[in-house]
Formats: structure tokens, C-alpha cells, sequence
């Protein structure tokens, strides 16, 4: 009887994003309706709500505020275009795709998807333009880069907040997804456009050139803001996992914490900046306004989450699956990517599907591993349900039946190749 409510549950949340309404509210209404129908008392109901916006927000406020100041100077700065004309720079016309599929990795680590994207589709349609090849033979590689970081890679707000609600290791999170994410983007960004695109699109005889815009700051300065968070947290989970004392440790400790690492770059940033204090405090307070709605549907699917665990939702889910003989890591994946199937959003069904599979983490998942294969189910199967695929859709001008083809095809090979890394991974972590 508890599935069945879960399922209703899961079906009211469907209708009420397909009737457009807020991703929060619908949580926030859905977690208050499944736990009345679970038979938990209302105070009880209110009170699981309360602690699990608490605890999912708790670990991650600071991670995402901060994470979105870092995105927002080193858009408003021009590093990230600069990174763009380096890189382009280096690779040349022949290979073209690995210098935008490079660019998104490295864009992306920074900026959230929407604001990666926005911030390099100009550059798609000016490659395009100069070369003649085709908008998609150079914009699948950008959108594969900025689809795997928003999937695998801390600091976005999909896997900050699972690794919250799992108790992982952010700096062991972001190892792995890297471990994950660069042979991903390959193939999906660059040998998939490359089978799926006519022969005639893939080869050109013109030559081109980009044309760097004026007052771009330098290329280290570039690199450095855009790449500080991402070495401070590595080299910190490095140094602490360590295991004899020695005398740097307890600052490698220090590092290896997100909210440590993307202070010290938000101040570095602050000080590498050639605008005035002011204008920057202003990126910065942009930054924290472009993702507050996302961190409200965060706390909703944390209280989502709060309510199948004191339910007993998660334990049920748990009895029901252990004769079937999965492994968890992929009946985590399962859950998640019907989810994301059904509700489009990939933080909704990440954060939907979390609370469900929490009791799984044991011996044969670490918690890093699932978060991961949480990701890797979000991305699955994107199709129009999805704010992405539609923004896909309209910047390229495709037809629902070229964008199915495209973009639903590559996320979803980024799902399924998301998944097998991390099956492999497991048996040597």
C-alpha cells in the first residue's frame, strides 16, 4: 500500500510540473500530501519538512552561494571568454570539436548549465559561420562538456546536494566525476556528433578566425579563477587523506572543505578583478539571485526526501528490491532515471529519487559512487518534459524529431556511460 501512495505521489508531482507550476511548491505540496497518506501525523509531517530543508541546506547553502558568485565574476570578468580564444587557439580548425568540448569542461566547472551555455553558443554560431560546418557538429561537443559537469561535478547544485543528503565527500566526489566525465565527454561530444551527422558536415576547406574581443583579462588570470575551486578541493582531498600527521595537514584539511576552497577563490577572484569593489560586490549578489529559486527547489526536494525516510519509504523500497539481486548503484540509476523520465527536472528526480535510496548505501555503494550514479540517472532520456531540451531545440532551430535525435540521444548516452563508470569504479574503490 506504501508504494502505491509513493507512486501516487510521484504521479501528483508529474501533473503539477506539466501544469506548470513551481517546482518547489509542487514538492513542497506533494511531501505534505505523501506523508498525510503514509499515515504520519501532521505534526509530525510539518516537523520532517522543517529538518530535512535544515539538513539538505545545512552542508550546502554556503557551497552554492558561494559557487555562484565564482560563476558569475568570471562570466562578468570575460575569463571564460578568454578561455574560449585560447583554447581555440591552440587546437586549430582540424580539431575544432576537442578545443569547444575542452572549453565547455572548463567553462563549466564554474557556471551552471544555463549560464555555460548562454555564455558559449555565441561562440557555436561564430565557428559555424567562419568554417561552414554545422551548428551541431560544434555544438553537441559544448553541450555534452556542460550536460557531464552539471551532472558529475561539484560544485553545481545537483551533486552538492547529494552528496549532502548521502554524508559524501565533496573532494572524493569531484575526483571521481572527473575520473568519469573527461572520457564521457569524448564520446559523446565528439565521435557521436561524428556517426550521426552527414559526411558533408564534418569537413570543410575553409579557413577561419575568431576574432578575440578587446579588454579580456589575461590568459593565467583566466585560468586561475576559473580553476582555483577545482585544484583547492582536489589537492586538499589529497593531502588530508594522507594517512601520518605531518605539519601541512590541517590546512590540506581546511582546503578539501567546498566552502573553504570557493571562499578563498571568491576572494582571490575579488582581487584579481579590474572593476571596481562595488561593481563586484553587484556580480556577486547577480550570482546569488540567478540560483535562489534553484536553492528553494533544493530545500523543498530535501524535505521531499525527510518525508520517505520517516516514513519508512526508503527501508520498504529497500525490502522490496533486496531479493531481486541488483546491484545498488544501479537500482539507484533505475529509480532515478525513471524519475527524470517523468518529471523532466534532473534536480527534482536527483532529489526525489535520494530519499528513496539513502538506505541502500552500504558496503557495496559508498555513498561518493551513488551520488554519481544518481547523476548519471538525472540526465537520463531528456526529452520535452525538460527546460533544456526545449532550449536546445530553439537555439539550433531543430524539429522535435532532429532534437530527439540529438540532444535526447546524447544525454542519454552520458546517463548509460555514467552508469558503467561507475560499476567500474566500484570494484576498484
Amino acid at each position: 500500500m506504501s508504494l502505491l501512495i509513493l507512486l501516487f505521489g510521484i504521479l501528483l508531482l508529474f501533473v503539477l510540473i506539466l501544469k506548470k507550476i513551481n517546482p518547489m511548491i509542487a514538492l513542497i505540496a506533494v511531501a505534505i500530501i505523501t506523508g498525510l497518506l503514509l499515515g504520519m501525523p501532521a505534526t509530525k509531517v510539518m516537523s520532517s519538512i522543517s529538518n530535512g530543508i535544515g539538513s539538505t541546506l545545512g552542508s550546502m547553502v554556503m557551497v552554492l552561494a558561494l559557487g555562484a558568485m565564482m560563476g558569475k565574476l568570471i562570466e562578468d570578468s570575460g575569463s571564460a571568454k578568454k578561455i574560449v580564444f585560447i583554447l581555440i587557439g591552440a587546437f586549430g580548425k582540424k580539431n575544432i570539436q576537442w578545443a569547444v568540448l575542452l572549453t565547455g569542461l572548463l567553462v563549466g566547472i564554474p557556471l551552471f548549465y544555463n549560464a555555460g551555455f548562454v555564455v558559449l553558443i555565441p561562440l557555436v554560431f561564430a565557428i559555424s559561420a567562419a568554417t561552414g560546418l554545422s551548428k551541431l557538429y560544434i555544438g553537441i561537443p559544448m553541450a555534452t562538456a556542460l550536460s557531464v559537469t552539471h551532472g558529475f561535478l561539484p560544485p553545481h547544485p545537483g551533486p552538492v546536494a547529494l552528496a549532502g543528503i548521502f554524508h559524501a565527500d565533496i573532494g572524493k566526489t569531484l575526483i571521481y566525476g572527473l575520473t568519469l566525465s573527461v572520457p564521457i565527454a569524448v564520446i559523446a561530444g565528439i565521435y557521436f556528433p561524428r556517426l550521426i551527422l552527414k559526411k558533408n558536415q564534418l569537413v570543410t576547406t575553409q579557413n577561419f578566425k575568431i576574432s578575440e574581443e578587446e579588454n579580456l583579462p589575461s590568459a593565467s588570470r583566466s585560468f586561475i579563477t576559473a580553476l582555483l575551486p577545482v585544484f583547492l578541493i582536489i589537492a586538499g582531498t589529497i593531502g588530508s587523506s594522507i594517512k601520518i600527521d605531518y605539519i601541512g595537514k590541517p590546512l590540506f584539511i581546511f582546503l578539501a572543505d567546498p566552502t573553504a576552497a570557493l571562499l578563498i577563490s571568491v576572494i582571490i577572484a575579488l582581487a584579481l578583478q579590474k572593476t571596481s569593489i562595488t561593481k563586484a560586490m553587484e556580480s556577486c549578489a547577480e550570482g546569488v539571485k540567478s540560483i535562489a529559486m534553484i536553492i528553494l527547489i533544493i530545500a523543498a526536494g530535501g524535505a521531499f526526501k525527510q518525508i520517505l525516510i520517516d516514513s519508512g519509504m526508503g527501508e520498504t523500497v529497500k525490502q522490496l528490491t533486496g531479493s531481486l539481486n541488483l546491484s545498488p548503484l544501479l537500482l539507484a540509476w533505475l529509480i532515478t532515471a525513471s524519475l527524470r523520465v517523468t518529471l523532466g527536472s534532473a534536480t527534482v528526480a536527483a532529489l526525489t529519487a535520494s530519499g528513496m535510496v539513502l538506505p541502500l548505501i552500504g558496503p557495496g555503494a559508498s555513498p561518493e559512487l551513488m551520488v554519481l550514479s544518481v547523476g548519471a540517472g538525472s540526465l537520463m532520456f531528456s526529452h520535452v518534459n525538460d527546460t533544456g531540451f526545449w532550449m536546445f531545440k530553439e537555439y539550433f532551430n531543430l524539429s522535435l524529431k532532429e532534437t530527439f535525435s540529438t540532444w535526447t540521444m546524447m544525454e542519454s548516452l552520458v546517463s548509460v556511460l555514467g552508469l558503467v563508470g561507475v560499476l567500474v569504479l566500484n570494484q576498484f574503490v
